[in-house]
């Protein structure tokens, strides 16, 4: 049925019941398994206590920020990956949009299911904080498994 899922994780609990039910899935279908996390652009107009950090997003404490942050929702996503008897690879796509970068992932992968969560909200808070779910969804070409 699938041959390689990719499992978008983004650190959240919620995220984590995402990671559980693609693992099974790979398990049961012998499918591959790619655990992507995407660390979004630096907000321009952040600044520090010293002022506007321009160039900080060039900087090397900055992708080593990124790193780490990164790996700290990869490694154990590996971990439980070993735990369910799935081999699963870590991918780790900086400065990107969410959505772009699971999109991205999912065709450099020859993905054939994309597992991700969503926090289902609604209504203003959906408006001001967006879907990233719903842009997958929206310009996916291979097939979504939405977890709430």
């Amino acid at each position: 049925m699938y041959k390689r899922i990719l499992i978008a994780l983004d650190g959240s609990e919620l995220a984590q019941r995402g990671l559980q039910h693609g693992l099974a899935l790979a398990k049961a279908t012998g499918a591959q398994v790619d655990v992507v996390t995407v660390s979004e652009p630096w907000a321009m107009g952040m600044y520090d206590a010293m002022g506007w950090s321009v160039g900080y997003e060039a900087s090397p404490e900055y992708r080593k920020e990124r790193e780490e942050g990164a790996q700290a929702i990869l490694k154990p996503a590996l971990e439980a990956a070993a735990a369910a008897g799935v081999q699963a690879t870590p991918r780790h796509v900086l400065d990107r949009y969410a959505a772009e970068g699971i999109i991205d992932t999912a065709k450099e992968c020859g993905s054939d299911l994309i597992v991700m969560t969503s926090h289902g909200r609604r209504g203003m808070s959906r408006v001001l904080l967006g879907s990233q779910t719903t842009e997958v969804l929206t310009h996916s070409g291979v097939p979504v498994l939405v977890i709430r």
